[in-house]
């Protein structure tokens, strides 16, 4: 047994805060001052702290770590400067590529590498195909080759749910939205996806650096919100090598569920666990494409954003999920698509805690309806601070409700902290910051009302997360008989200016009472 102490103890749990915790195992066993632990817990090893404050473990509800690592094994476009790295990364991976197998780089993010087409990925290969996949992975672009292996010739032959693009010349540029792309990367169990993962060892690797870098801002567990048996089998491998360190839970996509096959226990669960099926309603909140009430400049091209799946597919797929007993998690950003989601959500018989990822825009009716339906909304911790300018651009005054956490908190409704990493940084600390102050780079401020306090929003990253996982018992607190995750901070986030939270430096970093990441 050992007895974790440090200068501020905050547990997030009822009454006075705690001087000390002592952990057993991997769980707290009893908090309280010193002398009480130390008369409590004999002969017990005593470990001071170092640092200012100590916290629950930061608990990401919706990221994609899997994608991260996967990126790393396949091209990674990061950090390419311009279209002539992109073409010569790719063309590198092709040369060791057997003929007719896919070519995937990610992430490609256009505000840095312009002018990547269809044409520049001919310039890659003509026999292999090859694919790009843009860093909000609501979008991809492929070279004439993937082109025709899809199926693709001219805009009508987008799926329902999806969109092709043209050029000035009229052809098709490459350019897929949505189910465009979605469906061949994730088609099922019964067809190849267009993104293969590559060697099971690489993956394991690329995985332990990815959650290495995740320790290093405090993270302790994670939801990763779309896994196929591809990146299960990735999980489980790192698993059983001793190399999975942070607690996953797992969203399932739709495409893939089985409910005879979904496992009806699962006793590693405290570190790797299915937590539910995910499913996609509509497009992107920063990106511009999710699916409003009222019309706006959209980036599609129109006065609205995209539907990914239809009513009834939709309606269908849900109801198939919850009769298995199984938590549906459906991304929905546009107060359409929010109030869709409800509609079905809410005709369930007997089932709670079904999750709306992301849920960004809402006004109070969608707010209340979530609060009667015990709907769990996990809506963007950071993308308020970082694309405040550019939503405020697409939705105008909507976006004041915009990632309402405020508001959720306010009606009763638990909210689990989410970053969207890779597509932005995971840094809790950054989300933490942009929850307080709801401020950009600029100084612009959105949606004030909106704002947290400091301890309002750690419950966010850390007992909001595990709520949405079904783990509140489990993780999110320092409490007895929950989880020793815990992160310990080089200053007291109460106390340092909100603007200065996200440099906060993260001291070490624990699971289970073991450290896993230490600056020293």
């Amino acid at each position: 047994m050992k007895v974790f102490t440090g200068p501020r103890v905050v547990s997030l749990g009822e009454g006075p805060e705690p001087e000390a915790f002592a952990v057993d195992g991997e769980r707290v066993v009893a908090v309280g001052t010193r002398a009480q632990l130390r008369e409590r817990c004999p002969g017990a090893e005593w470990v001071d702290l170092d640092g200012a404050l100590v916290v629950p473990g930061f608990n990401d509800a919706h990221c994609h770590p899997s994608q991260a690592a996967l990126a790393r094994v396949r091209v990674d476009l990061s950090a390419a400067a311009d279209r002539a790295a992109v073409r010569d990364a790719l063309r590198a991976r092709a040369a060791a590529t057997p003929p007719g197998e896919w070519v995937v780089g990610q992430p490609l993010n256009e505000r840095e590498v312009a002018g990547v087409d269809r044409d520049l990925l001919d310039t890659v290969s003509t026999e292999h195909p090859v694919v790009i996949v843009q860093y909000t992975f609501h979008r991809a672009v492929a070279n004439s080759r993937g082109l025709e292996l899809l199926g693709y010739r001219t805009p009508a032959d987008a799926p329902p749910g999806g969109e092709l693009t043209v050029g000035a010349d009229g052809r098709l540029d490459g350019w897929m939205y949505e189910r465009a792309w979605l469906d061949p990367w994730l088609p099922g169990p019964h067809r190849a996806s267009i993104a293969p993962g590559g060697e099971e060892p690489a993956q394991v690797a690329a995985l332990r650096e990815v959650n290495t870098e995740l320790h290093r801002v405090g993270v302790t567990s994670y939801c990763d919100a779309i896994v196929t048996p591809l990146e299960q089998r990735m999980y489980a491998a790192a698993r059983a090598a001793g190399q999975l360190t942070p607690r996953v839970s797992m969203l399932l996509w739709h495409r893939y569920f089985d409910a005879g096959a979904w496992p009806a226990e699962q006793p590693d669960a405290a570190h790797l666990q299915l937590a539910g099926v995910k499913l996609m309603l509509d497009g992107a909140f920063s990106g511009g494409t999710c699916l409003c009430r009222d019309p706006y400049a959209s980036a599609t091209g129109g006065d609205n954003g995209l539907q990914v799946l239809g009513d009834a597919e939709f309606a269908d797929a849900v109801r198939a999920v919850n009769a298995a007993g199984v938590r549906v998690a459906v991304h929905a950003n546009g107060d359409l698509a929010i109030a869709k989601v409800l509609d079905v959500y809410e005709a369930l018989p007997g089932r709670r805690g079904h999750r709306i990822e992301h849920c960004s825009l809402v006004d109070e009716e969608l707010v209340a309806r979530i609060a009667g339906a015990g709907v769990v909304p996990v809506p963007f911790g950071p993308f308020i601070a970082l694309f405040g300018e550019a939503v405020h651009g697409f939705y105008g005054e909507r976006v004041e409700m915009a990632c309402a956490h405020r508001s959720f908190l306010d009606a009763g409704v638990p909210v689990g902290g989410s970053s969207d990493f890779p597509i932005v940084p995971i840094d809790p600390l950054l989300a933490l910051q942009g929850l307080v102050t709801r401020r950009t780079a600029s100084g612009l401020v959105v949606g004030p009302g909106q704002r947290l306090g400091v301890l309002d929003a750690l419950a966010v990253y850390t007992a909001g997360s595990a709520h949405a996982t079904g783990d509140d018992a489990d993780r999110g607190r320092l409490t007895p008989g929950r989880l020793a995750d815990f992160v310990v901070l080089d200053a007291d986030l109460t106390a340092v200016a909100p603007d200065e939270i996200a440099s906060v430096p993260v001291r070490s970093t624990w699971v289970g009472g073991s450290c896993v990441w230490s600056a020293g």
